[in-house]
């Protein structure tokens, strides 16, 4: 064959710094914005961001060029130098240092853009850790709890 194609979705996510609640109303459609734009700049079609106070999903392809880590890398590192220049509020803005990627069956990205639309409502009853606990057990991936949330 000569060429290679691929098409691979992926449902990303990741935290704030101890899940301190500073994704708010100011900045949440930017910071959206912003991470569509480092995806698209690494050819890595952003289909849907949102999230809430603590914390980013992001469904996207994965460009067969990039690596996930480095995919991560660049929208962890990148998001959080720009944030830190909006305003004095989010000058200690970190995000965690771990994060959560997923495949998504090509069949499945209506249902995982609408739990993206979704997230306000979502959590008013789940908090991000036992969403996060939930893709965990989804995709059957062994974790030990005291390293998760560092």
């Amino acid at each position: 064959m000569p060429q290679s194609l691929s098409k691979v979705y992926t449902h990303i996510t990741f935290s704030t710094k101890n899940r301190e609640m500073i994704i708010d109303t100011d900045i949440e459609k930017r910071l959206f914005e912003y991470l569509g734009g480092i995806c698209k700049g690494l050819d890595c079609n952003p289909i849907q961001i949102g999230g809430y106070r603590n914390h980013i999903h992001i469904l996207c392809t994965l460009s067969r060029t990039i690596t996930q880590a480095k995919l991560l890398e660049k929208l962890k590192k990148e998001s959080s130098k720009w944030i830190k220049t909006v305003g004095k509020k989010y000058i200690n803005f970190y995000w965690q240092s771990g994060y959560g990627i997923f495949s998504v069956n090509p069949s499945e990205i209506g249902i995982v853009t609408n739990y993206i639309v979704n997230q306000k409502e979502h959590h008013k009853t789940k908090t991000f850790q036992k969403e996060f606990r939930a893709f965990l057990n989804k995709y059957k991936i062994e974790y030990d709890e005291r390293y998760v949330w560092d």
